[in-house]
């Protein structure tokens, strides 16, 4: 195997560990307005310092697997970065621009005891964690289905290219899954009352969840299908539906587990579509861009491997502590009378 498909593959890592990671952060995000509202403004208030507090110690770590990921692309294949980061400039823009409100979200609304001020940085949340879900989902979706790219590898489309029903389908799925891996991650991280309204949540997104996914990955199938895509399809498929039994049987871990390998199994699927190519032209087979016509050169990638072996295990080391120290539940009455949920987990002492 040469380097320039170990390097796919790795890509292919990066990306399904940043969506299995940061899908869970969208998912809380999003239920905010759901999960979040209490009998009172009181209870309300207690509810979301609640669940930023189950995502206070990962998030910003969740993130960095995007930016490797958008390293890795840009060393590793330099044409694909650049059609991809040329092309999709606006969406990508807009996934930033949410990404950087929803951390101003998480930083600032416990700045000032006022509920103005906090219901709008809610607001920032809620809508920074949906749009990036939105838009990874109908930008993967695009990739793979094929965009006009020129014989200069260029592409020649706009953002109403992208937002047809195929890539809005995509956005669909992608936000399904991710509110219920949220869902089920809050159920795993809490207790009480939020623990028991994330799981009879989760049963209903992940239900609606699994119908959007069959028709996607069908369509996609028919057309770009593979024996490998049709397994990880099924493997997809299978784990969702274990998750939400699972999840009827009061099984958070497991649940989790589930829609973990469901996101895994998707993205896998979608990579499996894309091989040999990165970015397929919908204009011309000819124009498209491949894991050979789209890399590094040999000594490049030889570099890039080096360093991968020496810090990518020092990477999950850490994170995977992060987790470990972090791994209690947090319940309403865990919260003190004075706190910063962006920065501060609480119920870990």
């Amino acid at each position: 195997m040469d380097l320039a498909v170990i390097w796919f593959l790795l890509i292919a890592v990066l990306w399904t560990g940043y969506f299995v990671l940061e899908g869970f952060d969208f998912g809380v995000g999003m239920l905010f307005p759901i999960l979040g509202k209490g009998r009172d403004a009181d209870d309300t208030e207690k509810r979301r310092r609640v669940l930023l507090n189950t995502i206070g110690p990962v998030w910003d770590g969740n993130e960095v697997w995007v930016l490797t990921a958008g390293g890795a692309t840009f060393a590793a294949f330099p044409h694909w970065y650049a059609t991809l980061f040329s092309g999709f400039y606006l969406p990508l823009l807009l996934i930033l621009v949410a990404l950087i409100v929803r951390n101003m979200g998480f930083d600032y609304r416990g700045k000032r005891d006022n509920a103005a001020w906090k219901a709008n940085w809610d607001k920032a949340i809620i809508i920074g964690s949906f749009l990036p879900a939105l838009l990874w989902g109908v930008a993967l979706t695009n990739i793979v289905r094929g965009v006009p790219i020129d014989q200069n590898m260029e592409y020649t489309g706009n953002l109403v290219t992208l937002l047809n029903p195929i890539g809005l389908l995509g956005g669909l799925v992608f936000v399904a899954l991710f509110l219920t891996h949220g869902a089920y991650f809050v159920a795993l991280k809490t207790d009480g009352p939020i623990r028991a309204d994330a799981r009879a949540l989760a049963t209903k997104t992940g239900l609606v969840a699994a119908g959007l996914a069959v028709i996607l990955l069908l369509v996609l199938g028919i057309s770009k299908g593979s024996v490998w895509s049709w397994l990880t399809t099924a493997i997809a498929a299978v784990a969702l539906l274990f998750s939400i039994w699972a999840n009827t049987k009061s099984n958070e871990g497991q649940a989790f587990a589930g829609t973990a390998v469901t996101i895994g199994a998707a993205v896998a699927t979608y990579f499996f579509l894309l091989y040999p190519n990165v970015m397929p032209s919908s204009t011309d087979d000819a124009f498209s861009l491949t894991i050979h016509n789209a890399s590094s050169t040999d000594y490049t990638l030889k570099i890039m491997t080096i360093a991968a072996l020496v810090f990518t295990p020092i990477v999950l080391a850490y994170q995977a502590w992060t987790y470990w120290v972090f791994r209690k539940r947090i319940r309403v009455e865990h919260l003190p009378a004075a706190q910063d949920p962006g920065h501060v987990p609480v119920g870990t002492r």
